[in-house]
């Protein structure tokens, strides 16, 4: 994505083009089920509703259309003819778009980190650095899911937008360097989660085109399936009177011109609404709906459809930190592509380019270069004067030492530190307050520490030795990247002599955020809303830890494997 930004070098790792050159731009889908929430009936009815066509939502409601009536509520819109999305030349600029109807909406959590929310078809799949790799098999068992199931619905996923990346001489470095300091063995191009170096799979092909989770859409039987863009869902609708417990039976949602619509599930025990609107559009919606904290609804003037005080908690996000590596010579523009799965709870990945900050360019490659730099356009800057001299050592080329090389970072697993989602008003559009809380277990940050150290060492291998200056100290590399702008906590004067500063001081999201309706808390295992009918959580909210070294597989593998069994049971 998930996330995108206030907007600083958060966005640093995926807003940098692959070397491919002027990708072709994706050809427009035009799917005869998809329409403006203006065309729609003021009120329908349908077997299954489900909220959110994101990562999770489309390829649920591809599956669920084979053998039921589904209507797909998306409250942005088509990714497709959207050059910013499918193209990788306009990459950076949807994500510091902040119009009211950009795909990426901006939002600062309560930490100080700039961070985003998808708000189009296809979700944060639409918006991500591409990167494509399974769960480990210890996740997958830990979650309960069915081993075989979880194949098959990984590999129907992939059939459509998994592909291998083409690495070249910088990724090729980093890799040998993981391996060099051993992160091993090298695994070669794998899809699964397996300790050691490798290079995982991409959601960009070799031209350089994005395939998102909306082109799982095509799967779906268009006679069944309904898919309503810019649908702004406003609450869940409950039948209340003569049951023991709440029974989800409808929607209502707005359209872009402000006219409200009603959208019900048909009689039938079967039938159900289903949530896949992220990890902060699922628990704010059941929040704006009355299921939630019973204080906190009522501080807001909700009416309390069912006290559960679960929704909301358990939000986390894998905090993220860097070091930047000017290199001495010209390095290929490439998103992550090569990771290290280290066996102490932190994952190693890099990106590398030129012209990082929007420094003059004078030829077509280096215009490419500034109009896809990995920082979006407000923040298209250079480090701070201060930050590049505080290197101390000569250089010839001050414009090559700032512009040119990679940034390695390195995100720990889990995380074990949690936070909280609260509504700040009853508006469904306005983002929510969230905290994450990074670093507030010690876990996390002796990982962070663990992690940078590895990095240091990776900069320092015989392997990578060509993409350094010998002049840099890892002190001077840290001043360097304090530099950047990355979030709005206060700087230390000791960043660059502790890492456990440093850490704290630097950390960036990666859009891995999830919980807020936690497996165990808000849904049981068959992600059902415990305390009400006809009502299921389908999306990263669930999630108690991030699946792997990127979520997005496994949150597509998801909605397809809950289709299936949602098939199975009607």
């Amino acid at each position: 994505m998930a996330h995108l930004l206030c907007t600083p070098i958060i966005a640093s790792f995926v807003m940098i083009l692959l070397s491919f050159g002027l990708a072709k731009s994706q050809k427009a889908t035009s799917y005869t089920f998809m329409k403006n929430a203006v065309e729609s009936p003021a009120v329908s009815f349908y077997d299954y509703i489900i909220v959110g066509g994101g990562t999770a939502g489309c390829p649920l409601a591809a599956t669920l259309s084979r053998n039921a009536r589904v209507l797909l509520l998306e409250r942005g819109g088509s990714p497709y003819g959207n050059q910013n999305i499918s193209n990788l030349v306009g990459f950076a600029h949807t994500l510091a778009d902040n119009s009211p109807n950009s795909s990426a909406q901006q939002f600062v959590s309560e930490d100080g980190v700039p961070n985003a929310r998808a708000r189009v078809l296809g979700g944060g799949s639409c918006l991500n650095a591409g990167f494509y790799t399974r769960a480990s098999l210890k996740y997958v068992q830990n979650a309960g899911w069915n081993q075989a199931l979880v194949n098959e619905s990984y590999r129907w996923v992939e059939e459509t937008v998994a592909f291998e990346p083409m690495v070249q001489q910088w990724q090729s470095a980093l890799r040998d360097g993981l391996v060099e300091v051993g992160v091993g063995p090298y695994n070669g191009f794998n899809l699964d989660h397996i300790y050691g170096t490798k290079i995982g799979g991409s959601i960009f092909d070799k031209h350089g085109n994005r395939h998102t989770a909306a082109d799982l859409l095509r799967h779906s039987n268009p006679a069944h399936l309904t898919v309503l863009l810019h649908a702004r869902v406003t609450k869940l609708l409950f039948r209340l009177r003569g049951r023991p417990r709440p029974l989800a039976h409808g929607v209502l949602y707005s359209d872009s011109a402000g006219k409200l619509h009603k959208a019900y599930i048909n009689k039938g025990s079967k039938n159900e609404i289903i949530l896949s609107a992220g990890a902060i559009g699922s628990p704010q919606i059941l929040m704006l709906s009355g299921v939630g904290p019973r204080r906190h609804l009522e501080s807001m003037g909700i009416p309390v459809v069912l006290d559960q005080p679960m929704v909301g908690t358990g939000m986390s996000d894998n905090p993220m930190n860097a070091l930047y590596v000017p290199s001495p010579i010209p390095v290929e523009v490439s998103l992550i592509q090569v990771v290290g799965i280290t066996r102490f709870g932190t994952y190693i990945e890099g990106a590398s380019g030129s012209n990082f900050a929007g420094a003059p360019a004078s030829n077509v490659d280096n215009k490419l270069q500034r109009e896809s730099v990995f920082l979006p356009k407000i923040y298209q800057q250079q480090p701070t004067s201060e930050a590049v001299a505080s290197a101390g050592e000569p250089r010839n080329n001050l414009a090559e030492l700032a512009f040119r090389g990679g940034f390695i970072l390195e995100k720990i697993i889990g995380p074990l530190s949690k936070g909280d989602l609260k509504l700040k008003n009853t508006n469904p559009d306005d983002n929510p307050s969230i905290r994450f809380n990074y670093f507030k277990e010690p876990k996390d940050l002796r990982r962070c520490v663990a992690g940078l150290k590895t990095i240091e060492e990776v900069i320092q291998s015989k392997a990578f030795s060509k993409f350094t200056y010998p002049f840099l100290s890892i002190e001077s590399l840290l001043n360097m990247t304090i530099g950047f702008p990355m979030n709005n906590i206060p700087r230390h004067d000791n960043d660059s002599k502790s890492l456990e500063q440093y850490c704290r001081d630097t950390v960036m999201t990666i859009w891995h955020y999830h919980g807020g309706c936690q497996v165990g808390r808000v849904v049981d295992r068959d992600y059902r809303v415990m305390g009400v009918d006809a009502l299921r959580v389908v999306d990263g909210s669930t999630f108690i830890n991030s699946p792997g070294t990127n979520p997005q597989a496994t949150v597509m593998m998801l909605g397809r494997y809950m289709g299936i069994k949602i098939l199975n049971e009607r």
